[in-house]
């Protein structure tokens, strides 16, 4: 009987941390017009294909004025393989939403962000990267403008960037999220691809 009164109480416990269920969204006229902040469900849930390669990514030395975080690491998407360098030039905070700005740059063979950077196959956007507050153990997606299936991510599209070296090297590209709370300063960022950037400020 103690045990079973033990369990109820660590669920419930979890529960409350909000770890155990994810926030709703009001719903109303203008819902098709508004992102939809709220988390979506974890890497683990997406298609196989969708996963992030696994790759060893090392830290750039940013300079200030610049970006304000990167990172180089070798890359795999639809069987093309290369080595990128990835700078987040920016991640800042508007009322609700947080806006993240960065840069892919092909040092060797190729870099395909056309699907690379996307939440599946198909996906030609950057919908596949997501802020992680470590603090509070949440994860949050890229922002939608609608929240049934046709609902489109409010991010960039990436039809036709496959990078190389020489004259089309970079590309870049934003996406917005829900913001996390104020008293979070730093996030760690995902990519697809290119793997986990850590302590990222948030400004």
């Amino acid at each position: 009987m103690r045990r079973t009164v033990a369990l109820a109480a660590l669920a419930a416990a979890l529960t409350g941390c909000g770890l155990a269920e994810e926030p709703k969204t009001a719903q109303g006229p203008n819902a098709a017009q508004q992102p939809n902040t709220a988390q979506q469900p974890n890497t683990a849930q997406q298609p196989e294909a969708a996963r992030p390669t696994p790759t060893q990514p090392v830290a750039v030395q940013v300079e200030e004025g610049k970006a304000i975080a990167g990172t180089i690491a070798a890359v795999s998407a639809g069987g093309q393989t290369g080595k990128a360098k990835l700078e987040i030039m920016s991640l800042k905070r508007q009322g609700r939403t947080t806006t993240l700005n960065f840069t892919v740059t092909a040092l060797e063979g190729k870099v395909n962000m056309h699907n690379g950077m996307g939440g599946h196959t198909l996906d030609y956007t950057v919908s596949g990267v997501s802020l992680i507050d470590p603090v509070n153990g949440k994860r949050y997606r890229v922002a939608r403008n609608g929240t049934d299936e046709k609902a489109e991510c409010v991010c960039s599209g990436t039809q036709g960037m496959f990078l190389a070296p020489g004259d089309e090297a970079s590309g870049s590209a934003y996406a917005v999220f829900g913001a996390p709370p104020a008293e979070v300063t730093k996030v760690d960022v995902e990519f697809p691809m290119i793997g986990v950037i850590h302590d990222v400020p948030l400004s």
